[in-house]
């Protein structure tokens, strides 16, 4: 397997992002239902997207170079995504 271009690394960077826009997106799950105007999905799922969304983000924080021990990461911040998953497992604990 080969290293991750820069372009793969951003990439990788942006899809983090979407993770944690859902997962801040509400609050709970009434916020969910309020600003998705969504009667199907249940608590339960709503809960299971959030733990896949921040499972998503530990998984992503993890990712090595080929050697597996030197992160892919360089000057990015995490502020964001450390956030968000605390927040995550909030929800979904």
């Amino acid at each position: 397997m080969e290293e991750k271009t820069a372009d793969e690394i951003a990439a990788i960077f942006s899809a983090a992002g979407d993770s944690v826009t859902v997962i801040n997106a509400d609050a709970n799950f009434a916020a969910y239902g309020t600003r998705t105007s969504d009667s199907i999905t249940t608590e339960t799922e709503w809960k299971e997207m959030i733990q896949r969304n921040t499972e998503h983000l530990e998984i992503i924080k993890a990712y090595t170079k080929t050697d597996g021990t030197t992160s892919i990461w360089g000057s990015e911040s995490f502020t964001a995504i450390d956030a968000a998953i605390t927040t995550g497992k909030a929800i979904y604990s």
